[in-house]
């Protein structure tokens, strides 16, 4: 039995005589080249979006856009594959109409065009809410650590720059010694010459004098350790249980079909400072006048929590366990109950712990409160250790935005679980998947707009699957103050029923 074998390379073939016929009417590189033909470019302020009379013709920023969305997602996001993929992938040349842009155009238009690409996946999220493809009522948010274009040995602590100026201080001593005697007396060899020597200590003052100067800007900028290759990027610690040198991404994610609303790159190592500046922004975007917001344990942080429930945001984040008291097995600050009408807590003993006075802790205002009756408390050793003379309770002068937040979690267990269905799915997709583990840009600007390309590939790719090609195109090509002069009954009229689902709200 022989092998499957193929056709003779010399054997004639009759392919198709149109481009446009190897391209199906439900491949999805038609709504790549629908959503951006749609596009204002010269309003979104693209560069070369409007020609000049003189000079070389450049390329059509809608053209590098189409390639960039189509490389981002079918998981090629460097120029030199961008470039390479366009003389061999069938789908663009069809895109691009057979243009072969070189690399050094492409990547320059990504760095070019920063705000202009953020503002295409803005319009593409604007286009899913008026398709009512947004929920509005509930928005998962997370981060995650994606590496950047700075290796972990290229980065510098204060503490490793004052190592490093103490070694220079200790080679320049000796090489001073040295000049004193700067030949053997023994052997009358010399070991440097005095020049040489010379050259030496000029070098090494330079260097210290450099380390110097990146030790007095890090304390102006309050920083507290320098990147060399990309100097926004931090060292963070990774979901592998390491450390490396990366940004702290943030997105906000709809409960209705798991699109993202918003997206975030921030240098911040924690997400302890995220949780009202992304439910905020989250809110802005749908337009709605109060939203769930659900995060885990590390965006927990009362002053976030009372900044959402003033711009009604109802949060849901698991409170974690930093007590002392608990590891050694005493009562907690949630066995006692508090009483707003006699300004006092009830122990589990039946005392009552009244005010003792208010003081400032950080920029918090704070309540101490205290009773007399722990010395012959039969409970006493269950509550406080035997070093201490009574029991003392300390309260936020907002604590019952906390204990109505801690009242939410203990009905609502199930948010948890949704959490993890909203946000880590997204993370899961554009680093497995769509290949985005890692930065290829430097700068925080450069990396955030990177990573709303990602955003956007991952969103148009969820409506597709939604959608479908023909009902997305649809619904792109109806321009929105067309949906807008239109009426109800030239609406119905206008629009064929089956896209009647997906058009504007």
């Amino acid at each position: 039995m022989s092998h499957i074998e193929g056709q003779s390379r010399e054997q004639s073939a009759m392919f198709p005589a149109i481009l446009d016929d190897y391209i199906g009417a439900e491949n999805p590189v038609r709504v790549i080249d629908a959503f951006v033909d749609s596009l204002d470019l010269l309003s979104l302020c693209f560069k070369k979006a409007e020609t000049k009379e003189t000079g070389r013709p450049p390329y059509h920023p809608g053209d590098l856009l189409k390639l960039y969305l189509y490389g981002y997602m079918n998981r090629i996001r460097s120029s030199r594959q961008l470039e390479r993929a366009t003389h061999q992938n069938v789908e663009l040349l069809w895109l691009l109409r057979k243009l072969t842009p070189d690399f050094k155009t492409i990547a320059d238009f990504r760095k070019d065009n920063l705000s202009s690409l953020k503002g295409v996946c803005r319009e593409f999220t604007l286009l899913c809410k008026r398709l009512q493809l947004f929920g509005g009522e509930t928005v998962g948010i997370d981060g995650s650590k994606f590496a950047a274009v700075n290796h972990s040995r290229r980065v510098y602590t204060k503490k490793q720059l004052q190592g490093i100026r103490t070694q220079l201080e200790k080679h320049i001593g000796e090489y001073f010694t040295l000049l004193e005697t700067e030949d053997r007396r023994e052997s009358g060899v010399p070991i440097l010459t005095k020049e040489q020597i010379e050259s030496c200590i000029e070098h090494l003052q330079e260097h210290r004098a450099a380390i110097e100067s990146l030790e007095e800007a890090m304390d102006a900028a309050g920083e507290t350790q320098h990147a060399t290759t990309d100097e926004d990027s931090r060292m963070m610690r990774t979901g592998h249980g390491g450390k490396d040198m990366s940004y702290n991404v943030q997105i906000a994610v709809d409960s209705k079909h798991k699109l993202i609303v918003d997206a975030d790159v921030t240098n911040d190592a924690a997400d302890v400072q995220q949780l009202s500046r992304m439910a905020l922004r989250a809110k802005e975007t749908l337009g709605v006048a109060h939203l769930e917001a659900i995060a885990d344990a590390g965006y927990y942080k009362s002053e976030e929590i009372r900044r959402c429930e003033e711009n009604d945001i109802t949060c849901y984040v698991p409170e974690p366990e930093k007590s002392h008291n608990k590891k050694d097995g005493l009562y907690t600050n949630k066995n006692f109950r508090y009483d707003a009408e006699q300004d006092s807590y009830h122990c589990p003993a039946g005392q009552s712990l009244t005010r003792r006075g208010s003081f400032v802790k950080g920029n918090l205002n704070m309540t101490e409160y205290g009773t007399r009756a722990c010395h012959g408390c039969p409970m006493r050793s269950v509550c406080i250790h035997k070093k201490h003379g009574g029991r003392r309770l300390y309260r936020w002068e907002h604590e019952s935005v906390v204990e109505a937040l801690r009242e939410r979690m203990e009905h609502h267990p199930e948010k948890m679980q949704l959490r993890k269905e909203l946000v880590e799915h997204p993370f899961g997709t554009m680093k497995q998947w769509m290949g985005h583990g890692s930065f290829l840009m430097r700068g925080l600007e450069k990396v955030s707009t990177e990573f709303s390309l990602t955003v956007l590939a991952y969103n148009m790719k969820r409506v597709l699957s939604i959608l479908g090609v023909n009902r997305l195109i649809a619904a792109v090509k109806l321009s929105r103050s067309c949906i807008e002069s239109l009426g109800e009954v030239l609406f119905q009229k206008c629009v064929p029923e089956k896209f009647r689902t997906v058009v504007f709200a």
